[in-house]
């Protein structure tokens, strides 16, 4: 199978909750490629660190309407924006984000890669190799 691989990439305007303070801008890039189509990769920018984190595009979709996710990553909606709770060993953070602009960058990557047909994009033979490759 020949594919064009295509990405989608767009700048995010976060706002980083800040109890009991004005929440504070945080920038942050949004990437999906259609080699990991289930994916939505992030990258927060936090001064001179860029801070990587890896979203199901499905568990972003579904927040736009409803509460989802469990653990780790949690999405709901709240009037025009998307509020985004996250928890590593390191810390946690509440993120609001602008609904349009999230349901923008999705639209985008549905146009590339369309609901159920994800694993079309999926190189089986590769990801074998791969998981069965000895050092």
């Amino acid at each position: 199978m020949t594919e064009i691989l295509a990405t989608v990439t767009a700048p995010l305007s976060l706002r980083l909750v800040v109890p009991g303070g004005p929440s504070l801008p945080v920038g942050a890039i949004a990437t999906y490629r259609a080699d990991d189509p289930w994916a939505v990769h992030v990258a927060f920018q936090t001064g001179e660190r860029t801070i990587a984190w890896l979203f199901a595009r499905q568990l972003l979709t579904d927040g736009l309407q409803t509460s989802a996710g469990e653990g780790d990553v949690q999405v709901w909606p709240a009037e025009a924006l998307v509020m985004v709770a996250m928890d590593s060993p390191s810390g946690s953070a509440v993120f609001e984000l602008g609904r349009a602009e999230l349901a923008d960058f999705l639209q985008a990557t549905y146009a590339v890669v369309p609901v159920g047909a994800e694993a079309l994009h999926i190189d089986l033979d590769a990801e074998l190799s791969s998981l069965v490759a000895t050092d």
